[in-house]
């Protein structure tokens, strides 16, 4: 059965599997705002928060900060996920309340972001501290 298709969805069960690196998604949640669950054949299953999945997107962004030669993405620990596109059978469009909607999570990549998500935020949190930047957004100024 291919996903469901739509202009946005909440739910993807996949019953047949491609050749891939990775193991093959069974299942896709979106659990707007605040995360993501994705399900794979070999039993993993991953609670991915929007925030990590935002600075970790795929795509290229205008709100990325260059810091010393390093792109750095910081201030999304309140953004939230607004819808999820379904694109093709191998992936999924998401797109984020600060508007950002340009990166394709493929089931590989989503996996891979699933099976390293500690290790990742983790240095993710020290490039921040390394840099002097902030998961919070930066505060609005009072005239």
């Amino acid at each position: 059965m291919p996903p469901v298709i739509g202009r946005a969805i909440r739910s993807i069960q996949k019953t047949t599997t491609a050749v891939a690196v990775y193991p093959g998604l069974t299942r896709f949640s979106l659990k707007a705002p605040k995360n993501v669950e994705v399900h794979f054949e070999n039993g993993g299953f991953y609670n991915l928060s929007a925030e990590y999945l935002r600075i970790y997107s795929p795509a290229a962004d205008s709100k990325m900060r260059s810091v010393g030669g390093e792109k750095v993405i910081y201030g999304r620990r309140h953004v939230g996920i607004m819808s999820a596109e379904p694109v093709g059978n191998y992936g999924v469009r998401l797109l984020f309340d600060d508007l950002h909607k340009t990166g394709i999570f493929t089931w590989d990549y989503l996996y891979h972001l699933g099976s390293n998500k500690f290790t990742m935020m983790r240095d993710y949190i020290r490039t921040l501290r390394k840099h002097g930047l902030s998961r919070d957004p930066p505060r609005m100024r009072r005239k």
